[in-house]
Formats: C-alpha cells, sequence, structure tokens
C-alpha cells in the first residue's frame, strides 16, 4: 500500500481539529475501555465467516471512495482491515474516513475473510476510536535512519520494525534460559545491593553519589555483587547468582555502555576447571533454546559453539603475537612495543599495559575459546595459580575477538588478598581510576574462612554477540543526552529550559551566544564573495545556502545572522579551488575567512562541511562532524541541490513545487546524483525529520526565488 506524505507541522494542527470535531459529534478521542477479545494472531488463526472483536493500531489506511483499506497492527502480527460504506453506514464511514489517520489506535468488529488477491483480512461491521494520534507515523525508511534520534525515540522505533520487536523478545529469552539453567543446576538466585560504599569485582570508574540520610558518599555498583555473594558463600550457601543491572562511569562503544545487565554465579567447593565446564554447557543451552543453533557470525566472525573450546595460555598468545613476555618485560619495553604496534594506551602502570597488549592480540581470535592463565597483576581477586605463582586460575570465554565471560578460582587467602588490595589502593593513588577499591570488611570476612569458590559472570554482551548486534541496539532504552534547548541568555546565568512543543528537539552543544562575534555585515561578506566568485550558479547557491541556514536558525530558535553568514560563506573559495586544484577547497576558504578577521570557531564550522570528501588539503577523508551547528551547514548546503534541480524540472519552477515532489527526488537517487542523501538526513542529529527539513529548507528558498533563477 502507498504511504502518504506528510508534513509533522501541518499534521499536527490537522490532527488536533480532527480531535474537537470529533468530541462535537460524541467521539471520545481517548476513551478508557477497549472491547478487544482477540489478539491480530488469533483473529488471523479463525476460519473465513468467523467473527472476530480485536484492536490495534493503524499503520497505513488507503481510501477509494467508498472503500477504505487499513493495516492493523497489534504486538501479535498485523491484518488487513477493509471498510465498506454499505456494510458500516454512510455517517460512520464518512466519519472514519475524514477523522481517522494512520497510527490511530481502534476496536473493530467484523468478519474474517480472503479478498480476491488473497489478502487475510477482516471485513469491519463496526468500529471505534480508541486512541486519537496527534502526531504522525515516521516514514519506515526515512523517517528513523539517524541512530541517535532513533534511540531518543525509541517507541516509534520498536513501532515500525516489528523485527527489532522480536529481538527484545529474544533477549528476555535469553535470561530466562540462563536463569533456568542456573536453577536446575541448584543455584539460588538472590539480591545484593546497588548502593556500595567501596566498589568491588571490576576494574571500572564508578558513578558516585551522596547518601543525604547518611549524610555519606556512595557508589553505583560496578558488578552483580561480587564480593556480596562471596560474603554468602561463607555464610553457608553454596550455589548463588544474580542478574541485575550494572553501572561503570566509563566510555560507550558499540561493545560497551554504562548502564547494562550482568549475570554472575558463585559455586561454593568448585573450582576455575568444574566452572569451564559448566559455563561451556551453559552457552550451549541458550544457543540452542535461544536460536536453535550453535553456528554464528559476529562481526565477520564465524565460529560454532558445539565446536571443541581449546585453552589459550594468556603469556604465551601474547609473545606469540607481540614478541613480548608480559611477565618479564619492563614498562618501557611494553610501550616501545605498542609504539611500534601503532596501539594507543592509556595508564603507565604494568597492568594497563599488559592489559593493552592482550587487547592487541585478542582481535585475532574467533572462537570460542578459553583464556586462562592470566597474570596475577591484572586479576585482583583470583586464586594464585596452583603450579605457578606468577599466573592465576583465571578462565575468559574468547568469541569474536573479545572477552564474553569471566570467571576463576576466587581468591580466599586473607593474607593475600589483603597484600593484592593494599598494591591496587597504590594505583588509585597513582592516578588509576580503574584500579578496584579496597574492601577491608571482605578481608575480614574471609579471615572468618570461606570455602574454595569458582565465581563467573557475562552480561548481555554475549546476547548482542550472538545476534550480531551493538551493544545500544539490544538495549530498550539506552542513555541519550536530554533533550534541552540553551536560553539566549544562559550567559547572563538563565538556567536551561526544556524544548517546548512546538521547538525540534534537539541537544545544543553549543550556545551561540559563546560564539565570537562576526567581524563584517552580512553586505561587507556579499562583497567578499563577488570578489572571489564569477558565476551565476555559484552565486545562486550561496544565497540558497544562507536562505536555508537562516530558516533553520529561525526553526530552531538560533542566532539567524550567525547561521545565515554559515551559509552565505561556506564555499567562498569554490571558484578558485575548482580551476586550480579541488583538494584545497575549503581549505582555501579558512585562509580567506583568517585574513578577514573570522574567528576560529566559525572558520572551523566552514571547514567541517567538507569532512569526509577528498577536499581541505586531503587530510579530512576520516574525519566527521561532531556538533548541531556543523551538521546543519552540511544538510543545508546539500539540499539545495536537490530543491534547485527539482525546481527546474517544474514549468512554474519552485512556485509550484511541493514537499512530496521533493521527497520522491530525494528517494531517486539517480535524479541529481551527485547529491551525497546520506549528508541531507544529517538534518536527523537536529531532530528534524526528514519531511521536517525537506518543509523548511523549501520553504527558505522559495524567499528567495527571484535572486537565484526559481521563479
Amino acid at each position: 500500500m502507498q504511504k502518504i506524505e506528510i508534513d509533522i507541522n501541518n499534521e499536527r494542527d490537522v490532527r488536533l481539529g480532527k480531535i474537537r470535531d470529533l468530541g462535537a459529534v460524541g467521539v471520545q478521542a481517548f476513551p478508557a475501555v477497549s472491547m478487544k477479545v482477540d489478539t491480530v494472531a488469533g483473529a488471523l488463526a479463525k476460519g473465513e465467516g468467523a467473527e472476530t472483536h480485536t484492536a490495534g493500531r493503524i499503520m497505513v489506511m488507503r481510501d477509494i471512495g467508498k472503500l477504505t483499506f487499513c493495516v492493523l497492527q497489534d504486538e501479535s502480527g498485523s491484518i488487513q482491515l477493509v471498510l465498506r460504506e454499505e456494510e458500516i453506514g454512510a455517517d460512520s464511514y464518512t466519519l472514519f474516513v475524514k477523522k481517522i489517520d494512520a497510527g490511530d489506535i481502534i476496536d473493530v468488529t467484523g468478519e474474517r475473510t480472503v479478498t480476491k488477491q488473497g489478502e487475510e483480512s477482516i471485513s469491519v461491521h463496526e468500529w471505534r476510536l480508541l486512541t486519537k494520534a496527534i502526531l504522525p507515523l515516521p516514514d519506515k525508511f526515512h523517517g528513523l535512519q539517524n541512530e541517535e534520534l532513533r534511540m531518543r525515540k525509541r517507541y516509534l522505533d520498536l513501532l515500525v520494525h516489528p523485527e527489532h520487536r522480536e529481538i527484545f523478545k529474544k533477549r528476555a529469552h535469553f535470561w530466562d534460559v540462563t536463569r533456568s539453567f542456573l536453577k536446575e543446576k541448584g543455584f539460588f538466585e538472590v539480591e545484593t545491593p546497588y548502593l556500595e560504599t567501596t566498589t568491588g569485582g571490576a576494574e571500572a570508574t564508578p558513578f558516585a553519589t551522596h547518601h543525604n540520610d547518611f549524610d555519606m558518599d556512595v557508589y553505583l555498583r560496578i558488578s552483580v555483587g561480587e564480593l556480596w555473594q562471596k560474603r554468602l558463600m561463607a555464610a553457608g550457601f553454596e550455589k548463588t547468582f544474580e542478574i541485575g543491572r550494572v553501572f561503570r562511569n566509563e566510555g560507550s562503544s558499540p561493545d560497551h555502555l554504562q548502564e547494562f545487565t550482568n549475570m554472575e554465579f558463585y559455586w561454593g567447593y568448585a573450582d576455575y576447571k568444574k566452572g569451564m565446564i559448566l559455563v561451556q554447557e551453559l552457552y550451549r543451552r541458550i544457543a540452542k533454546d535461544v536460536f536453535g543453533k550453535t553456528a554464528f557470525t559476529t562481526k565477520g566472525m564465524s565460529y560454532n559453539l558445539a565446536d571443541e573450546w581449546p585453552e589459550i595460555d594468556y603469556v604465551t598468545e601474547v609473545e606469540t603475537q607481540t614478541g613480548l613476555n608480559v611477565l618479564s618485560a619492563t614498562e618501557e619495553e611494553m610501550k616501545a612495543v605498542l609504539k611500534e604496534l601503532g596501539v594507543t594506551y592509556e595508564g603507565e602502570n604494568k597492568e594497563r599495559l599488559t592489559d593493552t597488549l592482550w587487547k592487541f592480540c585478542r582481535k585475532n581470535i574467533a572462537g570460542p575459546a578459553f583464556l586462562v592463565n592470566h597474570p596475577k597483576l591484572v586479576s585482583p581477586l583470583a586464586k594464585t595459580h596452583r603450579d605457578n605463582p606468577e599466573l592465576t586460575e583465571r578462565f575468559q570465554i574468547i568469541i569474536a575477538g573479545s572477552e564474553i565471560g569471566n570467571g576463576y578460582s576466587e581468591l580466599n587467602d586473607p593474607i593475600e588478598q589483603r597484600l593484592r588490595f593494599e598494591a591496587q589502593q597504590q594505583l588509585i593513588a597513582g592516578g588509576d581510576t580503574e584500579a578496584m577499591m579496597p574492601d577491608w570488611e571482605f578481608v575480614e570476612m574471609l579471615e572468618h574462612g570461606m570455602p574454595p569458590t569458582c565465581g563467573f559472570g557475562f552480561g548481555e554482551r554475549l546476547f548482542a554477540f550472538l545476534v550480531d548486534k551493538p551493544l545500544r541496539e539490544v538495549t530498550l532504552f539506552p542513555l541519550v543526552k536530554p533533550i534541552v534547548q540553551k536560553d539566549t541568555n544562559a550567559s547572563k546565568g538563565a538556567k536551561d529550559t526544556k524544548v517546548p512543543k512546538g521547538i525540534s528537539n534537539k541537544v545544543f552543544e553549543t550556545r551561540d551566544a559563546d560564539f565570537q562575534p562576526l567581524p563584517i555585515s552580512r553586505e561587507e561578506a556579499w562583497s567578499v564573495v563577488q570578489a572571489y566568485n564569477t558565476e551565476q550558479a555559484e552565486f545562486n547557491h550561496y544565497l540558497e545556502s544562507e536562505a536555508v541556514m537562516r530558516g533553520l536558525a529561525r526553526h530552531l530558535g538560533r542566532d539567524e545572522e550567525y547561521w545565515g553568514m554559515l551559509g552565505l560563506l561556506h564555499d567562498l573559495d569554490w571558484h578558485e579551488t575548482k580551476a586550480k586544484n579541488e583538494m584545497m577547497h575549503g581549505k582555501r576558504s579558512v585562509e580567506i575567512l583568517e585574513e578577514k578577521g573570522f574567528p576560529e570557531d566559525f572558520r572551523q564550522i566552514i571547514f567541517s562541511h567538507v569532512y569526509g570528501t577528498p577536499c581541505g588539503g586531503g587530510d579530512v577523508g576520516e574525519k566527521q562532524r561532531s556538533r548541531d551547528i556543523e551538521h546543519a551547514l552540511a544538510a543545508a548546503e546539500t539540499v539545495t541541490g536537490l530543491i534547485h534541480a527539482s525546481a527546474l524540472m517544474r514549468e512554474g519552477k519552485i512556485a509550484s513545487l511541493e514537499v512530496t515532489s521533493v521527497k520522491k527526488k530525494f528517494k531517486n537517487k539517480k535524479f541529481a546524483a551527485k547529491v551525497d542523501r546520506d549528508v541531507i538526513l544529517e538534518c536527523e542529529k537536529l531532530g528534524l525529520m526528514l519531511e521536517e527539513f525537506l518543509k523548511i529548507a523549501l520553504d527558505s528558498i522559495k524567499n528567495v526565488a527571484d535572486t537565484v533563477e526559481l521563479t
């Protein structure tokens, strides 16, 4: 069915009007009671001719006179609705066609049928509005492409992509299987504190907060109660586990978030060898029960969990790949090898350098495999190896070049534990923010006696690897920056305010008030443009870019003069560089602007629009734009090419051009093929959907049509 093109701004006003119209005839827009009996899947299961009562959201609508087709969707699936005027009555049909939209949620009663085209359907006898959607659904293919926008509007992402919802159902099953397996093995599920006075069980930077009642600083836990579960071993429990949230105040990557779910189990009277056998069985159970297979591909690396899992010796593997023995090497030797390998490292101590060397080596191992015999320095809670005092009885699961699970024979010697905590304390004193905080009460517990214990843990990263998705994609609501608009009076002490309704959602990283003043007026800037350019086509592009940037600034509540100046001057050097050396495009503009007295921040924004291209002197191909104003300039100057070309195709040029036509041209990549669609989609970095951005740009260019040869 054809997708109806919409303008989000006008659509909202139209739908609010429909709510008023519905109320005037006694139809509630948001009633409390639904008459739903069947799920959509249940309705589909009924035979032809059976009556069904179901409800869901209208995803698509298409009316052809006295006949209307809809796609109704609920959690279980989707089905076609067929509404006929003669079946439901003229008044009811007219009300539906005029006042109901895609996105609305309705109850329907009708008869199961199959159309002539073989489409499973419900012939509707009666409908009832349950929820009137004020905002429209996004275009499934272009409305939510930007990752940040998808995460912020995750409810829309999940709504229009049922396959994404299936990921989270599978994720829930992943944890169900884990829990069931451990309970079958006799493990007891526990809950341990999220707030701790010292963090333990991992090496990570914690989130800190303050406990008002106790008037003391506390931390969000960085492990799933490792030190607490070990206390339970001393208390007489022999098999415990916990599944819960963990918080680490560290950087983000496709494999790391600051908040995530982990599982840890502790098994009294067991060592790491027994743990390896149990964990291998657990991983294979998860693979078979959740995914129905054992062979996977993650990040281009294929592996089969049903295969044998070889044991890889930590020290030997690093030496094989780098030529360095991490036990005997000095810190200077480690730094030299890392430099030779081109590996960036953080921290100057041997522990951090050893860990960095291993991380370089692990990326070459597809797995599945057990990494064993870790140096004691990188394993402060693991028992010393029974055959080598420099090593520990630890194992990690290696899959697709990463550690996806960690376990060891737990250190239960209080004397050695005290010494290791003291070593960690020295690292903290030396500035290592990831070193483990000593927990002296834990040492006291060990002095009372804890049996030999195997501990192991893995997180939702295992699930992410098995579905071959970044961790953010398998997290329902990953943390995103709050949507705020910086007050133009913020420099005077005014507080940030929430973006009011009607203003596009955007995190503004830099206030326009923070930029230095422009050194010349707009008239003087136009004279500079004319001094360096001569062709009308060039002038058209500069004026159109200026107009779009001004339109964006007005819409977003930004500095119109500053944004307009960026649009006007962004390609200042184009006439010169295209004739001499296109690779210097952008770089030459920066030089000219510096001569004219433009501040560095303005020049940097101008320069950013050539990121990812062969221009800029040839050294910006890998650079990426990061600020909202940079994305705005790139999207604005690029979209002018699409709109200008679209206007030239029409007899009335831009006057008769509509957003729907521009959107169609956007989808047709053969039209204006040199216009980079991906750059235009950077509008989503501003919190603007494509349709909304195209409307702003088109209206802005229409305002200057007589000066850019489009009338």
